[in-house]
């Protein structure tokens, strides 16, 4: 069922933005500057910007339209100083302005693991979804049913790194149909070794992120935002991206590093200080990356790396 933005329920998307304080001091954000959020989840991080100088503006986007109405409802106070756009951030387009800084927080928000009947966790028994974007067609269900054995296969392995994924794979296909979370999860320890099924992670972990990386294509979206966003920042402007796994890290890393565009800033990704991991054990896995616009002169120049 399609949902819009004012139809859907802010009050249940709680999300906790990670790397809050590295994140605002990166992006050094100066009075009556204008700053995309191309994932404003529950709009924790833009509050933090829009609070950080005088007459701040945002565009704030996200393709959850979850995401979209309570950053609708935490932002209130600020209405005149942020503009929704409701997309995914590989497809949107700015409207003749550029930005004085970008952030990007990826992967799955706090909230969306956390509601169950979005499917994307097997903690809780939901329909296998996964759709960030519940506009769009294709759910976690269909990938799991109608794929065959070696393409689940081979997306186990590149987007989840599993190193049993034929295995894994082969025993979906034995015993589907699913439509399950839970029923996926069971299934999946059912066929792997007795030791890995009682290891550090779940057994089901690295395919329920993959599956969700297939739904949403995420790597795809991130790398064609990558490409794009560079051109979207005023000279001087800054671009900070979150991720939470070495697939995101990799692209971003790599994105930013070869864009000519940008000088990078961090050599080494920010990583969460020990109150924060105390607080939030999610962050654990955040990395955050900052670049910087060149000037034209450099740009001219080529010195950007």
């Amino acid at each position: 069922m399609e949902t819009s933005a004012e139809e859907a329920k802010p009050v249940a998307f709680l999300h906790v933005p990670v790397l809050s304080r590295e994140l605002i001091e990166g992006l050094d954000v100066r009075p009556g500057g204008h700053y995309l959020d191309a994932t404003v989840g529950g709009g924790g991080h833009s509050q933090l910007i829009l609070e950080a100088a005088p007459d701040i503006h945002v565009t704030a986007i996200d393709r959850d339209a979850d995401a979209i109405a309570a950053a609708k409802a935490k932002l209130e106070t600020y209405s005149d100083h942020v503009h929704f756009w409701l997309g995914n951030f590989a497809e949107y387009q700015p409207f003749h302005q550029q930005f004085d800084g970008i952030i990007a927080d990826l992967g799955v928000s706090s909230a969306q693991f956390d509601i169950p009947e979005r499917g994307f966790s097997f903690r809780h028994a939901a329909d296998l979804d996964m759709r960030m974007d519940q506009r769009q067609s294709l759910t976690a269900a269909d990938v799991i049913n109608r794929w065959d054995e070696a393409q689940l296969a081979d997306a186990f392995y590149k987007y989840g790194e599993e190193r049993l994924s034929r295995q894994i794979a082969r025993r979906i296909v034995e015993q589907r149909p699913f439509q399950r979370t839970d029923q996926l999860a069971e299934a999946i320890a059912s066929g792997v070794p007795r030791k890995y099924r009682y290891g550090r992670i779940h057994p089901a972990t690295r395919v329920f992120q993959a599956l969700r990386i297939v739904v949403n294509q995420e790597l795809s979206s991130l790398e064609t935002f990558l490409n794009k966003a560079p051109n979207w920042l005023k000279p001087g402007g800054r671009i900070g991206i979150i991720s939470f796994h070495s697939l995101e890290d990799r692209l971003v890393k790599h994105s930013l590093r070869d864009s000519t565009l940008l000088k990078v800033l961090t050599k080494k990704p920010v990583i969460a200080q020990e109150n924060e991991l105390n607080e939030n054990p999610r962050s654990r896995s955040a990395k955050l990356r900052f670049a910087e616009r060149v000037s034209q002169e450099e740009e001219k120049l080529g010195t950007s790396h």
